[in-house]
C-alpha cells in the first residue's frame, strides 16, 4: 500500500508504519460505543461538598502547597478563527445575525474597545470596524489565538485570556512563591505568547509577590493521523503525499505526560473570570484539590499495606469502591488472599484526578457517567455524544451535569515515580469525522479526547461544583455576558 517515499513521509511524521496502519483500521472498522451503564449524578457518583467538608479541603491543600510542584496545564493551541467566523461572515458574505447585532451594539463594552479605536478613524462603518477586529491591517484577532485576546477590562488596563491565567495561578496553585504554567500553543503563536508575557511579568510578580515559572510545549507531529478517503484508503494531495493532520487535543496527553510536577490543574485558555467573579473559581480549585490529596493519602497507605502484606483486604475493596468509584466485578471480589490483593493493587496503582462537575443548564457538551470497561470494573468516565450509541442517546438528555474542564490531577505513584500516561489510554475511543480538502471529501480522525479516552483508565472522581466557574468564550458576543464585564 505505501511506496518508499511514503514510508520515508510517515517516519519523518515521527510515525511508524504500523501505527499508520492502526489508523487506517480503524477508519474501516469504527470505534465502538462505551458500555454506559447510567449518568453519574449528585449522591451516585458525584460529591456535593458541603461548607464544613469546603474548609478541610481548603485547608488540607494550602497546607500541602510547601511540599509539592504544582503547575497549571492550559491547552491554548490554534486562532480563534470559530469565535470570529460570524464576523467573517458579515464582512465577507454580507451575513448578520444575533452575534453581529449583539457585537454593534456592545462595541464599547469590549475590552479591545480602545485599541480598536486607534486603529479605525472616527466615523468609520460597523463594516469596518468589524473588519479591523478580524484582519490583519487592524487587531487581526480573527489569525490571533484566544490567548492573546483582551477579554476583560481593569482601571489598570484591559487583561488577555493569558493575564487572567497567570492571575489565576498565583490565587492558588503558588508553591514556595513560584507559579508554574505551561501552556500548549501553536507554533506560529509562540513568539506572541513570549512577548506578551515578558511585557508584563515584572507587572503581576510585583502584585502578588510571586515568580513565574512560564513553559510552553507544541502538538507533536507524531500524534498526528492520516486522513483517509471516504472508502478507507489512504487520502492523497494532489502532489501524490499522504495528508497527515492533527488529532484533536487527545494528542496533549503526551505533553501532559511530559510535565514535571505532583499536581497538575487543566483547564481551558478561554475559561476565565474577571476578578470580581474569581472568587468561587478559587475556592473550588482549593477544594478539587484537596479531595485529590486526601484520596491520594487513602491510596498511598493502601498500596503500602498491601505490598508490606498488612492489609485488610475487605477494608481496601470498601475503599475501592466507595473511596475511588469504582466497582468491581463479582469474579473479582469473590477472590481472597494474594490474588485479591493483587487486583486491588493494580485498581489502586494508577494516576488520580478529580474533575468539577457542572450543574447542566442546556445540551451538554461532555458529562459524566458510569461506564463498564474491559476487565468488566465500572467506573466514573467523562463522555462525548459521539462515545455514546444511539439507543443510550437520552442518557446525555437526562444527564443533571455536565464537564466544563476543570481537572486536577495527581501524576506521581507511591514511590514518587511519574506514571507514564500512555498506559492509561483507551485507544478505542477515539472518533471520526468528514471534512474536507480542496473540495474533496475525506475522514479525519482524532485520538482519544485529553479528558475523555485519554484518562479513561485514570481512577476519577467527581465534584459539583458551581456554574459561576464556568464561564468559556465560544463566540466574540460571549465576552459581553455578565461574568466577562
Amino acid at each position: 500500500m505505501f511506496t518508499h517515499k511514503d514510508i520515508q513521509q510517515i517516519e519523518a511524521h515521527g510515525l511508524s508504519v504500523e501505527k499508520v496502519n492502526t489508523q487506517l483500521a480503524n477508519f474501516r472498522n469504527g470505534f465502538p460505543f462505551l458500555k454506559i451503564v447510567s449518568s453519574a449524578t449528585v449522591g451516585n457518583g458525584i460529591k456535593a461538598v458541603d461548607d464544613q467538608q469546603a474548609e478541610q479541603y481548603r485547608a488540607l491543600w494550602r497546607q500541602s502547597l510547601g511540599g509539592l510542584k504544582v503547575e497549571k496545564f492550559v491547552p491554548a493551541s490554534g486562532a480563534a478563527t470559530r469565535m470570529f467566523k460570524d464576523l467573517f461572515a458579515f464582512v465577507n458574505e454580507d451575513k448578520s445575525g444575533k452575534v453581529v447585532e449583539a457585537v454593534e451594539q456592545g462595541l464599547d463594552r469590549f475590552a479591545f474597545a480602545a485599541a480598536l479605536n486607534a486603529v479605525v478613524p472616527e466615523g468609520a462603518s460597523l463594516k469596518d470596524k468589524v473588519a479591523a477586529i478580524i484582519g490583519p491591517e487592524g487587531l487581526d484577532y480573527g489569525a490571533k489565538p484566544k490567548g492573546l485576546i483582551l477579554f476583560h477590562n481593569y482601571p489598570d488596563g484591559p487583561r488577555t485570556a493569558f493575564e487572567e491565567h497567570l492571575v489565576e495561578g498565583a490565587m492558588y496553585a503558588a508553591s514556595e512563591g513560584v507559579v508554574n504554567i505551561h501552556f500548549t500553543v501553536s507554533p506560529e503563536h509562540i513568539e506572541g505568547f513570549e512577548s506578551l508575557f515578558e511585557s508584563v511579568r515584572d507587572k503581576y510578580e510585583q502584585k502578588f509577590g510571586v515568580k513565574y515559572n512560564i513553559s510552553m510545549s507544541v502538538q507533536k507531529s507524531s500524534t498526528d493521523t492520516i486522513a483517509a478517503n471516504p472508502d478507507g484508503t489512504p487520502f492523497r494531495e494532489d502532489d501524490g503525499r499522504l495528508l497527515f493532520r492533527p488529532a484533536g487535543h487527545g494528542a496533549l496527553i503526551e505533553n501532559l505526560g511530559e510535565r514535571d510536577a505532583d499536581v497538575l490543574f487543566v483547564k481551558t485558555i478561554d475559561n476565565v473570570a474577571p476578578d470580581s467573579l474569581k472568587g468561587d473559581t478559587i475556592k473550588y480549585k482549593e477544594i478539587l484539590a484537596g479531595l485529590l490529596i486526601a484520596t491520594q493519602r487513602r491510596v498511598f497507605d493502601y498500596v503500602q499495606q498491601i505490598e508490606a502484606g498488612t492489609a485488610n483486604l475487605g477494608e481496601v475493596a470498601e475503599f475501592v469502591e466507595e473511596g475511588l468509584c469504582v466497582r468491581l466485578p463479582e469474579g473479582v471480589k469473590a477472590l481472597e488472599g494474594e490474588a485479591l490483593a493483587a487486583e486491588l493493587l493494580r485498581v489502586l496503582d494508577r494516576p488520580l484526578r478529580v474533575c468539577g462537575m457542572v450543574r447542566n443548564e442546556g445540551e451538554p457538551g461532555g458529562g459524566p457517567f458510569w461506564a463498564e470497561g474491559a476487565d468488566g470494573s465500572v467506573a466514573l468516565q467523562i463522555a462525548e455524544s459521539s462515545q455514546i450509541s444511539p439507543e443510550q442517546k437520552h442518557l446525555m438528555a437526562e444527564a443533571t451535569h455536565f464537564n466544563p474542564v476543570d481537572i486536577v490531577c495527581a501524576t506521581k505513584n507511591v514511590r514518587g515515580e511519574h506514571y507514564r500516561f500512555a498506559d492509561f489510554v483507551d485507544p478505542q475511543t477515539g472518533f471520526i469525522s468528514s471534512k474536507s480538502k480542496g473540495g474533496r471529501e475525506l475522514l479525519a480522525q482524532e485520538l482519544p479526547g485529553l479528558w475523555n479516552g485519554a484518562m479513561a483508565r485514570w481512577n476519577t472522581l467527581f465534584v459539583e461544583v458551581p456554574i459561576s466557574t464556568f464561564s468559556p468564550v465560544k463566540v466574540v458576543s460571549d465576552l459581553l455576558r455578565r461574568e466577562h464585564q
